[in-house]
C-alpha cells in the first residue's frame, strides 16, 4: 500500500525503513538494507528523498530527565491578558530553559507550556518567579505528570 500527498511517495519499503529508523535511529543501514533486500546505497537514497520531501525532519538522541535529576513534569496553561501579549511572552517562555514545549492553544488557555523541573519546589520558583512575573501573564493553571503512560510517534 502506498502513501502519497502533493510532497510525496512511500511505498512499502520505505515504510520498513522508517519504521527501523524510529524504533531506533542508530540501526545501521547495511542491516536495515539486509531485512529490507536492497543495497545500503538504495537505503541512503530513499533516506534523502524522505528527507527532502520534510518527512523525516531530522534525527537526535533523547536525555533522560531523571538521571539529570529532572524528576517533576508539568503542562502549564497560560492566560493572557491580551492576545497582542502572545509573541512577548513567548519570547520570555524561550529564556527559561526548563520550558521544553510551547504552544499556541485554542480554548481557555493562550499558550500551553510542558516543563521539566528538579522537584515541586523547584517547579513553584519557576511559576512564581520566572513565569507568572511575565508582563501580560494574568494566571497560570498548573498539571503535573504523575507518570508519562505513551511516548510514541503516528505509526507508519
Amino acid at each position: 500500500m502506498k502513501i502519497s500527498n502533493q510532497n510525496i511517495e512511500i511505498d512499502g519499503i520505505d515504510k520498513e525503513i522508517l519504521r527501523a529508523l524510529m524504533e531506533d535511529a542508530r540501526t545501521p543501514i547495511l542491516e536495515i538494507a539486509r531485512s529490507v533486500g536492497i543495497s545500503g546505497a538504495a537505503i541512503h537514497q530513499r533516506l534523502r528523498k524522505l528527507e527532502k520531501s520534510g518527512l523525516i525532519s531530522g534525527s537526535k538522541f533523547t536525555i533522560n530527565p531523571k538521571v539529570l535529576g529532572y524528576t517533576t513534569m508539568a503542562f502549564i496553561g497560560i492566560y493572557l491578558d491580551k492576545a497582542m501579549s502572545n509573541p512577548e511572552a513567548v519570547k520570555q517562555l524561550k529564556k527559561i530553559p526548563e520550558v521544553i514545549e510551547c504552544h499556541y492553544t485554542t480554548g481557555n488557555w493562550s499558550i500551553f507550556i510542558k516543563i521539566l523541573c528538579r522537584d515541586n519546589e523547584h517547579l513553584m520558583q519557576l511559576l512564581n518567579k520566572d513565569i507568572q512575573s511575565i508582563v501580560g501573564v494574568s494566571r497560570t493553571e498548573t498539571f503535573i505528570s504523575l507518570q508519562q503512560q505513551i511516548d510514541r510517534q503516528i505509526p507508519i
